[in-house]
């Protein structure tokens, strides 16, 4: 459980939530295109990538004197199984939802 709590704290963050699904559309990058239109500084993504990786959300390779970014699968994994256990309390949420929206719309007015 605490895994999870890690990567949900980490992906309450914007800017590295915006990471990961730009990591996620585009796979593997550069350091220098996750900094590209954040407005924000080398230093500081340098941090929130730190965050992603002990949160078990994205690796790092070094490619010569590059460092590259990828999603790292487990992470999100751990991510999706836990939203689909729970599947069964959403749905059953929104069916009741459903009820009582459309007992609402029967009312006379």
């Amino acid at each position: 459980m605490s895994t999870l709590l890690t990567a949900f704290s980490a992906l309450s963050d914007a800017t590295r939530f915006s990471i990961v699904e730009q990591l996620m559309e585009n796979g593997e990058l550069p350091v220098g295109d996750l900094i590209d239109g954040k407005g924000i500084s080398g230093a500081a993504i340098s941090r929130h990538l730190k965050v992603l990786r002990e949160a078990g959300l994205v690796q790092q390779r070094v490619h010569g004197t590059r460092r590259m970014y990828s999603i790292q699968p487990d992470g999100l994994r751990a991510i999706a199984e836990w939203t689909i256990s729970k599947r069964q309390f959403w749905e059953g949420s929104l069916d009741r939802l459903g009820d009582v929206l459309e007992g609402e719309n029967s009312w006379p007015t």
